[in-house]
């Protein structure tokens, strides 16, 4: 989609093929995130060109990698450390809560940061835009890299227009970026093309370090609001008021006036809304429940469940419209025939064979399973 720099906007006086370079043999995910922040920043600002503070590029890299470490427990990588860095940070309270990424900023910038700023901007604003320099920096000792950039960065920014130079021409004193006046331009024009692009270089570089994990595209970004699940509600809603039943957890009678639509695989694992994984639950039973998988002594109960509402649903909705409720658990459990979901035998194979992988899944991620109510 995106390989290379004709997949990106040309320019006739900025060196393109030089930004496509930018992510080439990273090992980490320090310059993805780097790159995001500075993008997401530029835009908040409105494109002003005024310098931008290491403090607020760490602050946004950490909000950027707090969803996908903290929330969905998704891996950077062996040698990665910004993982280490958010869990020493500890911004875990009410995480369930933060769907806003600015809210996020706001917790984050609470928090004392300065040895994240000291760690992450040692080397990343510098080796980001080392490809602007290839030919300048080739057989520099790697101590002499950074404070080779400083210099070349200054003196090449009217020539050469790498991406940003710094405030200071002392290492040790730099703690800012100034962005060129016509990169600015340039990002501001190709905004959405751009951030598709470090979006898909981001995924591609994750999709590494977590080959199984279902629907990683959803798992790496700030999450925007999660969507209502009044159409779940309303199928069983409509079973319940033919048939009485039970919360799977506490054994109690459902009141259809009252009920909590529950994902059995957290939502923060599965990142979807699909039918096969909702049940009705008791509010405070879900939010007992939290972001833990139930113990597998549940599990039959749940498949029962659903089993129940399958075939209460096939005999009260219209053909049509049922078989539009059904079409994720064909496709999602692997079940040929409409009539199969009818028949407990094989919608417990079906589920089994599903979830197990995906529990173990789940458990190397860092969630817990082995939930029990009460």
């Amino acid at each position: 989609m995106f390989a290379d720099n004709k997949s990106l906007p040309p320019s006739y006086s900025l060196n393109i093929s030089v930004l496509s370079q930018l992510f080439n043999s990273t090992t980490n995910s320090y310059k993805y995130l780097f790159f995001s922040a500075l993008l997401d920043i530029l835009e908040r600002n409105l494109f002003d060109y005024q310098p931008i503070h290491f403090r607020e590029l760490v602050i946004e890299m950490l909000a950027n990698a707090w969803y996908p470490h903290v929330f969905f427990k998704l891996s950077f990588g062996k040698q990665d450390q910004i993982s280490l860095k958010l869990d020493r940070l500890n911004i875990q309270s009410g995480k369930e809560a933060i769907t806003r990424k600015d809210v996020l900023i706001s917790i984050i910038n609470g928090y004392d940061v300065d040895d994240v700023i000291n760690s992450l901007m040692r080397y990343v604003p510098f080796r980001l835009i080392r490809p602007f320099f290839a030919e300048e920096l080739r057989g520099i000792k790697d101590g002499e890299v950074n404070s080779s950039i400083i210099m070349l960065s200054k003196n090449c920014f009217k020539k050469k227009k790498p991406l940003y130079c710094f405030n200071f021409e002392n290492y040790k004193l730099v703690d800012n970026i100034i962005v060129h006046p016509e990169w600015i331009n340039y990002i501001k024009e190709n905004f959405v093309i751009l951030k598709g692009w470090v979006a898909w270089e981001w995924l591609n570089y994750m999709q590494k370090n977590n080959p199984n994990s279902p629907n990683l595209a959803r798992k790496l970004f700030p999450l925007v609001q999660r969507k209502s699940l009044i159409q779940q509600a309303k199928y069983w809603k409509l079973i319940m008021e033919k048939q009485p039943l039970k919360c799977i957890y506490s054994d109690n009678i459902l009141d259809k006036h009252s009920i909590s639509v529950d994902h059995y695989l957290p939502w923060s694992f599965v990142a979807h809304d699909q039918l096969w994984n909702l049940i009705p639950s008791i509010h405070h039973v879900n939010s007992a429940k939290s972001n833990n998988i139930p113990a597998s002594d549940y599990l039959d109960k749940f498949i029962s469940l659903q089993h129940q509402g399958l075939i209460i649903s096939s005999q009260i909705l219209p053909k049509k419209k049922w078989l539009n409720y059904i079409d994720c658990y064909l496709s999602d459990l692997r079940i040929n025939e409409p009539n199969d979901l009818l028949k407990l035998e094989i919608l417990m194979k079906a589920y089994q064979k599903t979830f197990k992988p995906l529990i173990s899944l789940a458990q190397i991620q860092g969630f817990s399973t082995n939930w029990h109510y009460g």
